[in-house]
């Protein structure tokens, strides 16, 4: 299709404001370029947050029921995707946790050539410096259950204590920004309420609202909240980009134009985005292998509680410390704040292995363990009284994300597993273990996610891949700098690009890996205008 010379509205369209369309957002503009983040999710202020995640609508991203919340959850067929949405993306919903993945997460066959690590070495210092990382000061209650169950697993490292993304300052107390000479917003003491993943209404979480797009802004971004881009069509002269604004139901649609577009949604979002557009005719050279190689990060989420209602184990911030439980898995105990029980639901007890079909083997144990099963019925006040273990590996295993036209012309996403390969599983022997000993000295029982115990499919909050980095289309969608083969002026910027399992929560690599891709882009030239 033929377009006519387009005029644009802007140098950079950034969809998505996540850790990877935030870094961009404040580079380009700092380079002189006309930049606009559209977001689909809507702007929070930290009073804006539910005080629990039982205030669902406040919670849960679910558009066509009218939960407009910051918590999104995918449901595929080989994996339980749990993602964030909203000005700020991932980091209003994250866990604060900003760590370096092993070495062996940089393997020369995944990333398509070595020296990555090096590579990124100083994108990973200034990323550290943008997002606040410190090492928490102190751990919870179960992080010291966590440490003396160390003592008894062979191959156990010793508890580290992680860098966390967190103003400590005074409890409460709110002071000039600490960050930026004063640049930044004003921010308050963290108070260890252990609401981090319902939305920090303290104001000490260091989300990117008050970093990478906060900047941004001031230097000349802007952020268009309630926006979700439907296609993308490359004219030849850049891009139009399909809008819809507002509500779910009486939405009002609309078109941008962009010289250059960032895809920055996430896997999920930008890898059904980019499948709709070619499907669409909007994209017809981009790379076969869409969709190729997503991660799981080789999670495992398990939850071990305990029978005692008076002890409160979300007494700190998120995530304050992990364990090497052997050479291949680091396990961190997650917390939520008291009220925070919405999700439970999601866990079932946690089964033996069975020679039963996996439903059969999971009525089996349900039954064995009916007073317990009965108490998944009633969530209420499990929050306080659990230790979620999340477990990770820089293992191998992946599968692949399928966009398919549905039905008036709508796409869906699906998962499928490659042929011959095996795809990533959510049960990780040692995680189990850990699991069941903590809720043997909690005095509780041991639970997993019903998508694992039905499927033996992961639940990750950390999924990777779909758009990975290679040389050429055969090997990849993008090349080193981030840009789509085949489509020049088009770039994917967020965790998608990431060929590996991590084995660590990734949101400083995406960072460090935005500022590597962001440092390659020119400045703005007056007289010649941005670049192809």
């Amino acid at each position: 299709m033929q377009h006519a010379r387009l005029d644009h509205d802007t140098d950079f369209l950034v969809i998505g404001s996540g850790f990877g369309g935030a870094v961009s957002a404040l580079r380009l503009a700092e380079k002189g370029y006309r930049v606009v983040v559209l977001e689909q999710g809507r702007r929070w202020g930290p009073e804006d947050f539910p005080r629990t995640n039982r205030s669902i609508r406040r919670y849960l991203w679910a558009p066509a029921l009218g939960f407009r919340g910051i918590q999104a959850l995918t449901f595929l067929r080989h994996v339980l995707v749990l993602h964030g949405t909203g000005v700020g993306g991932g980091s209003l919903v994250y866990a604060n946790t900003l760590v370096h993945p092993p070495p062996e997460a940089f393997g020369e066959d995944e990333w398509g050539g070595a020296g990555w690590e090096e590579r990124l070495r100083p994108h990973y210092a200034e990323a550290r410096r943008m997002l606040g990382a410190t090492p928490c000061p102190d751990v919870g209650r179960t992080d010291e259950l966590l440490r003396e169950l160390a003592e008894e697993l062979p191959g156990a490292g010793a508890l580290e204590v992680n860098d966390v993304g967190v103003f400590f300052g005074e409890a409460g107390v709110e002071v000039p920004d600490p960050f930026f000479g004063g640049e930044g917003p004003r921010r308050v003491g963290c108070t260890r309420c252990g609401a981090c993943m319902i939305g920090c209404r303290v104001g000490a979480k260091n989300t990117l609202d008050r970093n990478y797009l906060w900047l941004a802004e001031r230097r000349g971004a802007r952020i268009v909240a309630d926006t979700r881009a439907l296609s993308i069509t490359d004219t030849g002269d850049g891009f139009i980009v399909e809008t819809r604004q507002g509500a779910w139901f009486g939405r009002k649609a609309g078109e941008w134009r962009a010289k250059n577009v960032i895809v920055s949604g996430g896997v999920v979002g930008s890898v059904r985005l980019l499948g709709a557009s070619r499907l669409r005719g909007g994209l017809p050279r981009i790379s076969e292998r869409l969709g190729d190689v997503v991660r799981t990060n080789s999670e495992a989420i398990l939850v071990a509680d305990s029978a005692d209602g008076s002890v409160d184990f979300g007494d700190h911030v998120a995530i304050t410390s992990k364990l090497r439980a052997d050479a291949d898995t680091f396990v961190e105990m997650v917390r939520l704040n008291r009220g925070s029980d919405a999700l439970f639901p999601l866990a079932v007890p946690l089964a033996g292995p069975s020679r039963l079909p996996r439903p059969l083997a999971l009525l089996a144990t349900m039954i064995r363990a009916l007073p317990w099963s009965l108490r998944a019925v009633w969530p209420f006040g499990r929050a306080a009284r659990s230790a979620i273990v999340l477990a990770m590996q820089p293992t191998a295993g992946h599968l692949s994300l399928r966009v398919r036209r549905g039905l008036f012309g709508a796409s869906s996403l699906c998962s499928e597993v490659p042929e011959g390969e095996t795809p990533p599983v959510g049960e990780i022997p040692v995680a189990e273990e850990v699991t069941r000993r903590l809720a043997a000295r909690m005095g509780g029982r041991a639970w997993q996610s019903v998508w694992t115990a039905l499927f033996g499919s992961p639940t990750t909050a950390h999924i990777l891949g779909g758009c990975r980095i290679g040389a050429t289309p055969a090997q990849g969608v993008v090349d080193e700098r981030g840009r789509v083969h085949g489509h020049p002026g088009l770039r994917v910027v967020d965790g998608s690009v990431i060929p590996a399992n991590l084995g660590v929560n990734p949101s400083l690599t995406i960072t460090a890996l935005a500022e590597y891709f962001m440092a390659g882009v020119p400045p703005r030239r007056p007289e010649t205008g941005p670049p192809a």
